[in-house]
């Protein structure tokens, strides 16, 4: 993957760098010592790694403001990061870069019950915004497979999703309001504690930005009460094209499930052996999951259940209680981590019309023979958000290009079809040089001009989204 060159006058001036953070900053707030800096070396695309210049973790939003001001005056690269889970390689530094890390802004800020809203600083973690009002009765819908360790300000950066957005909506739909620390310092206030505030939609703009706008530092949540009750049903197939015209066909059916969960027999058996969720031996899995009070979850599972019989189900079976609904979802969110006991991966992010999934599926097969790599399926099927894992030796040559090849071939298909290039996971560095083939260059270049009003220097997570060659020249051209 190529990066930028560094820019030797600002590795040159590091020492002069970290002491004008140190000065604006608590005590113990920078991190330059290049053998600790190395934990911040890449994110969850391990495949990529580059020390950076040196971190901060700020306290407060004024924090930021410092060390946006420093490093605008300093000319600095700043890569801001949550948790650094991101699967895009959403927060790799570069050499002369800055990485801003969030994790000390972690606090719940206030809660409104009778408003339906959280507001958090962004260093929060996902699972724990509902750790904060599930007390209470209600909880955060987006769920992320990474919930446990991923930030809101990465959810945010990335519009995450999860399995259950196909009723609740992914990050967007539930984000009311920011507050975000321009490259300059200059700290502004984006929606508020309501949906659609008034004026320009920059909340919507800034969410799904990757970190190219500016950093959120604070985020008012929307939240909603917990259903009466849930429950999923497990449903095996023969195949996987099976299984994704099952999916198509709920779908057309106008039902709305909570969540409809896709997994193939590799992912199938890493995941039965992970966490024992009592999975069928099948080729094809859908967990399919409805809530409401009893009437409604049996009328929802009584269409949903007639439609997979239709489809000559190898399993149907509904959990029989609390506990059995816990191993079964515990199983799905562990898919990632199962995997990874198995063999290195490259976790794709292509989102296609539902009624495409079966021939989707088919053409990932058929890459999967071409190139002689194996592939594990695992998405969100209710809303076309595929995560194919192509797996591959990563010690032996060539074995990551040619990944990475596939999946290009893969991502690609994903927008022939009519969807596009990530769901949730983002462009980051990953598919950066694959934004032509959803974007023609006037797509491109208006985003860009976006990039030109919030950060002209272009120093915000430089050589992400955009192919490098349009971002290099854009930088130059404003030095």
């Amino acid at each position: 993957m190529e990066m930028p060159v560094p820019n030797a006058a600002l590795l040159a001036k590091k020492a002069e760098v970290v002491a004008r953070l140190q000065a604006v900053l608590p005590e113990g707030s920078v991190i330059h010592d290049p053998a600790e800096t190395r934990a911040y070396e890449c994110d969850a695309l391990t495949a990529y790694r580059c020390p950076p210049l040196c971190a901060v973790l700020p306290g407060s939003t004024e924090d930021v403001a410092a060390v946006l001001k420093v490093c605008s005056e300093e000319g600095v690269p700043v890569v801001p990061r949550g948790s650094g889970t991101s699967l895009a390689g959403g927060a790799l530094p570069t050499e002369d870069c800055v990485i801003l890390g969030v994790a000390r802004l972690n606090a719940v800020l206030e809660t409104d019950y009778d408003n339906r809203f959280i507001k958090v600083q962004t260093g929060r973690t996902n699972l724990s915004v509902t750790g904060a009002v599930e007390a209470d009765g209600f909880f955060y819908a987006p769920d992320p497979s990474s919930q446990l360790a991923c930030a809101i300000a990465g959810n945010i950066a990335m519009n995450s999703g999860g399995a259950h957005c196909l009723k609740y909506g992914v990050t967007t739909n539930n984000l009311l309001g920011v507050t975000m620390v321009l490259m300059d310092g200059t700290v502004v206030e984006l929606g508020g504690e309501h949906m659609d505030a008034g004026g320009l939609d920059l909340l919507g703009v800034v969410c799904g930005s990757e970190g190219q706008l500016g950093v959120v530092t604070e985020a008012t949540l929307r939240i909603v009460p917990k259903p009466e009750g849930a429950k999923p049903v497990l449903m095996g197939f023969a195949s996987n094209e099976v299984a994704g015209a099952c999916v198509s066909d709920i779908i057309r059916a106008g039902v709305l499930p909570v969540a409809i969960e896709f997994m193939d027999r590799p992912c199938i058996r890493a995941c039965e052996a992970f966490a024992s969720a009592g999975y069928p031996d099948c080729e094809a899995l859908l967990i399919v999951e409805v809530e409401g009070s009893d009437d409604e979850i049996a009328e929802q599972l009584g269409t949903i259940l007639a439609i997979a019989r239709s489809h000559d189900p190898v399993e149907l079976r509904e959990a029989a209680d609390a506990d059995e609904a816990a191993r079964i979802w515990l199983g799905r969110k562990s898919a990632f981590g199962a995997m990874g006991q198995i063999n290195d991966y490259i976790c794709l992010d292509g989102t296609i019309p539902v009624s495409r999934l079966p021939e989707v599926l088919g053409g990932i097969r058929e890459l999967s023979e071409k190139y002689g790599l194996e592939v594990a399926n695992v998405f969100h099927a209710g809303d076309g958000n595929m995560h194919p894992l192509i797996l591959f030796n990563a010690n032996a040559d060539g074995e990551l290009a040619k990944a990475e090849e596939m999946g290009a071939e893969i991502l690609t298909l994903c927008v022939e079809v009519g969807g596009c290039l990530t769901g949730e996971h983002g462009v980051g560095v990953e598919k950066r040089d694959l934004m032509l083939v959803q974007y023609d260059p006037a797509d491109l270049e208006a985003q860009m001009a976006v990039k030109d009003v919030f950060d002209p220097q272009w120093l915000l997570n430089p050589a992400k989204v955009f192919p490098l060659a349009s971002s290099d020249a854009r930088r130059m051209a404003a030095e």
